[in-house]
């Protein structure tokens, strides 16, 4: 029987097909060659086998056969011998009505594990392939019927998934409707899931994934047609699945993209113009909307086809109508981004167009909600950043029209609002540097109008300061997010702003923010110019040479000396050292001041900011340059340090009977030449460090010594990267590490209690200040302290160590099993701190609120228990708190307590 002839195995065919005889029969028959030790013989067993099973008709083959055959080739594909006739065989099971998915499934599974690709040759690694492909003819049906009618949205995240594999690599051509029908029938997914579901399955993952599915070439164009009828009732809860599914459409191949768009947007468009849908302009307008920004997010960078071209002409027209209805303005503010956004779509003369349609809307009564004024502030700034001629030529006029050249009064609340407006819009707008150019000549120009005016009025003059500062402000803002942009022509404005601003900065009220201006533009500018700019600034304020400061309307009158330096000098010119000491913070290191001595000028600084200031203003702009100078040119600076140690700390702050105000405030001060040194590494700074420990007994300036340890390493504006100071990198990790074991030493074991005190004091201002990392390690010891600082009275240190707390507890893994070790301390002490007869800061009453809402989550149950009904009745009590934040945290905290058990 096995001779292999293919007339033996045509009458074995014949005889099974004329029931004379059975496959059971053939096995038998085939006994001695299925397992005979000669390769060979095996060999022809199993061919014979298999050339018999491929032409045995389908109705000889049960279920009970089709199995046993399916194991019994399975296992022949373990003999190296037998691999490809087995693998024949097991293809012609595959095309039997009777063989289910399960054996689909053991057959891939024996292919996997025995068949080694590299040791066969094409002709035999061509059968797997087919075996393979036959396989998924059975495996498709059979798993459209395993998965169909499934609801549990743990499953259906994977059926999709599953769906688009299918889809994509197997051969499904014959079962594409079946497979719409499993997916589609889900659209839209309305599932929602429970509170606190544990599988964390969310209607976004189901919607994502069905969306997947159906982007796959074989569905797309029953969807699109099924999602095309939704879209012709937009304002129903159907509409914006069906859009975002067409979107995801957008993203496949170019011909389903084409053919996407094809259909959608001339129905869409259709809607929008048909009378009798006017009702639904704005729903039909959000779901174009949506259509057109995927088609733009969609385009390769390398496509030179521009996929909306031909709609162009009637998606301008729609949005351009849609933007002077007040319902639908927002969505058209959008839609007309996307086109402008949109690579290759708009021209120049179209660009112009928008904006002119979007300038008249600006006046409108009804366009002054915060959400169209945004949009249109978005538009309009993506437009400038293309083609910022238009905006230029036609929304600027526009804006500077409505800002007045003298302030309106007090009583003109309506007026005062549009110009705060109109500077809200050129701040947004004004980015460019053409558009800036004009900003900053039409406002500087209004600045000067209006400080001359009030110059020598005895009119009120503080409309006129409120409205400049806003003016300042306005420049302030688009010169910090043109620095942040790395923009060039920000030096350009030196003259202008730099020193132009010296004059019209007149009012203590507007120096702040001129300062900030003056030093954003000197930050930018080469060292030779700064170079240039600090001779001439130098001339002005040491020598009396203030003609180049006095540009504008403003003049210093001929019998005036401009000495803002000299302790006589009027307030109005020791104001000005404010301008001048925030150029100073800026300069590069390599920038020389030009003066005779520096230390010398330093230590002038020193003894005006502390005897001869006026103001916290004042004395704070001598302590910027003192410390930025410092920092960067320490080597000019080295006498001046002498003299600190040598001469000042003994004289002004060691000394008890010099004045508290002046001992006060020459600590200030030394702070911040600590800080100078500090912040660069520089080996003096331990020394001027610890001098602030040797006053702790000192209980008029103890506090003040102890805060400054603290002040010394916080964050601050002035010693940045960006005004180049010198930093060492981790300094205030290796301040803390150096100071944190003396500070907590002296706060256990001091020799009184005005150092104690003291100790706790820096100890709260320095932990404030430094990363949590520095610390951490030490919060088992620093905890009781902490507790003790609760105690003092200054509200500060008090919402400082509460914030500490906060911090351990609610980051650190092990914060929460050291805070049980105090938990009745704890609870004591911030439900005292949260009543307002106890503690009259709204600051440390919302801390301690905040943290006792905390514990809940953070500790567990059983050590909160004994404190739970105390902690209930108490802040039922301070629901009645008039300040509404204390009561909102309040009933956070109330409810986490509540709601805490076993």
């Amino acid at each position: 029987m096995a001779s292999g002839r293919d007339q033996d195995v045509e009458e074995t065919v014949a005889a099974i097909s004329d029931g004379q005889g059975t496959l059971l029969d053939v096995v038998k028959a085939l006994g001695e060659y299925l397992t005979s030790e000669e390769d060979a013989l095996r060999t022809k067993g199993v061919e014979f086998m298999s050339a018999v099973l491929s032409g045995c008709p389908p109705e000889r083959f049960n279920r009970q056969s089709v199995k046993v055959l399916v194991s019994f080739l399975c296992g022949q594909l373990e003999d190296p011998e037998t691999v490809v006739p087995a693998l024949k065989g097991l293809l012609s099971l595959t095309y039997l009505p009777t063989f289910t998915s399960g054996d689909a499934v053991d057959v891939f599974d024996a292919i996997l594990a025995h068949v080694k690709m590299k040791s066969l040759v094409q002709s035999q690694r061509f059968i797997v392939t087919i075996a393979l492909k036959g396989i998924s003819k059975r495996f498709v049906p059979g798993y459209i019927s395993l998965v169909n009618g499934e609801k549990d949205p743990r499953n259906l995240v994977l059926c999709f998934g599953i769906d688009r594999v299918l889809l994509l690599e197997f051969d499904v051509k014959d079962h594409i409707e079946d497979f719409f029908n499993i997916t589609f029938c889900y659209f839209p997914i309305t599932f929602r899931p429970p509170p606190d579901d544990p599988y964390g399955i969310t209607t976004d993952d189901l919607k994502n994934a069905l969306r997947k599915t159906a982007d796959t070439p074989g569905l797309v164009k029953d969807v699109c047609h099924e999602c095309l009828d939704l879209l012709k009732e937009p304002e129903k809860s159907q509409a914006k699945p069906a859009v975002k599914t067409l979107c995801a459409f957008l993203s496949t191949t170019g011909p389903v993209s084409t053919y996407t768009l094809a259909k959608a947007v001339p129905l869409l468009t259709a809607l929008f113009h048909n009378p009798d849908e006017a009702s639904n302009r704005t729903p039909t307008l959000t779901l174009l909307t949506e259509l057109v920004k995927a088609a733009r997010d969609s385009a390769p960078e390398s496509e030179s086809e521009v996929k909306l071209a031909q709609f162009k002409d009637d998606l301008l027209g729609i949005m351009t109508v849609g933007l002077k209805n007040e319902s639908s303005c927002t969505t058209a503010l959008e839609g007309l981004k996307a086109l402008v956004t949109t690579k290759g779509l708009m021209s120049n003369d179209e660009l112009g167009y928008t904006v002119h349609n979007v300038n008249e809307i600006i006046p409108l009564e009804w366009a002054n909600t915060e959400e169209i004024i945004d949009s249109t502030l978005d538009l309009l700034s993506t437009v400038s950043t293309r083609s910022p001629m238009h905006v230029e030529g036609t929304t600027l006029p526009l804006l500077f029209s409505t800002l007045p050249d003298r302030a309106p009064p007090r009583e003109a609340a309506s007026e005062r609002a549009k110009c705060w407006q109109t500077l809200a819009f050129l701040s947004k707008l004004c980015k460019q540097p053409s558009l800036f150019e004009t900003l900053v000549v039409r406002l500087t120009t209004k600045l000067d109008l209006i400080c001359g005016s009030t110059a020598h009025s005895q009119e009120d003059i503080e409309p006129s300061a409120a409205y400049a500062h806003s003016i300042l402000l306005t420049l302030r803002n688009v010169l910090k997010d043109k620095v942040d942009l790395g923009h060039l022509d920000v030096a350009k404005y030196l003259d202008r702003l730099a020193t132009g601003l010296h004059m019209v900065a007149s009012e203590p009220r507007l120096l702040k923010t001129a300062g900030e201006i003056i030093t954003l533009v000197v930050q930018v500018i080469p060292t030779p110019k700064q170079q240039s700019f600090l001779d001439s600034l130098i001339k002005a304020y040491l020598h009396g040479n203030a003609k180049i400061l006095a540009l504008g309307s403003l003049k210093i009158p001929d019998d005036q000396v401009f000495q803002p330096l000299e302790p006589s000098a009027p307030s109005l010119q020791k104001n000005m050292i404010v301008l001048f000491s925030a150029a100073i913070i800026a300069l590069h290191k390599d920038v020389a001041l030009p003066v005779a001595d520096t230390s010398q000028f330093l230590q002038q600084l020193y003894v005006w900011s502390v005897h001869h200031s006026e103001t916290l203003l004042q004395r704070e702009a001598a302590w910027y340059s003192i410390a930025s100078v410092t920092n960067k040119r320490c080597d000019d600076a080295a006498q001046f340090l002498t003299a600190c140690q040598e001469q000042i700390w003994p004289s002004d702050i060691a000394v008890a009977d010099r004045p508290v105000v002046r001992r006060r405030l020459s600590i200030s001060a030394w702070t911040w030449v600590t800080k100078a040194l500090a912040t660069r590494g520089h080996p003096s700074a331990e020394g001027f460090v610890d001098r602030l420990f040797e006053v702790f007994d000192d209980t008029d300036i103890n506090w003040d010594a102890a805060r400054a340890l603290g002040g010394i390493v916080a964050a601050d504006d002035i010693l940045t990267k960006y005004n180049h100071a010198v930093i060492r990198i981790l300094f205030a990790q290796r301040y803390c590490n150096r100071l944190l074991p003396q500070i907590v030493e002296g706060a256990k074991g001091a020799a009184n209690g005005r150092q104690q005190v003291a100790y706790l004091v820096a100890l709260t201002s320095l932990i404030k200040t430094v990363p949590k990392t520095t610390y951490v390690s030490e919060m088992p010891t620093l905890i009781p302290l902490l507790l003790r600082g609760l105690q003092l009275r200054d509200p500060d240190i008090r919402a400082n160590v509460i914030s500490t707390l906060h911090s351990a507890t609610d980051t650190d893994p092990n914060g929460s099993s050291i805070i049980a070790e105090h938990i009745g301390t704890l609870v004591s002490a911030m439900l005292e701190n949260s009543k307002i007869e106890e503690m009259p800061s709204v600051r440390v009453r919302v801390a301690a609120l905040k943290y006792l809402g905390l514990l809940p989550k953070s500790v567990r149950y059983d050590k909160l228990h004994p404190y739970k009904s105390t902690v209930l009745k108490e802040l039922s009590n301070i629901l009645d708190d008039p300040k509404r934040a204390v009561r909102k945290e309040a009933v956070d905290a109330r409810s986490n307590w509540f709601t805490c058990s076993g």
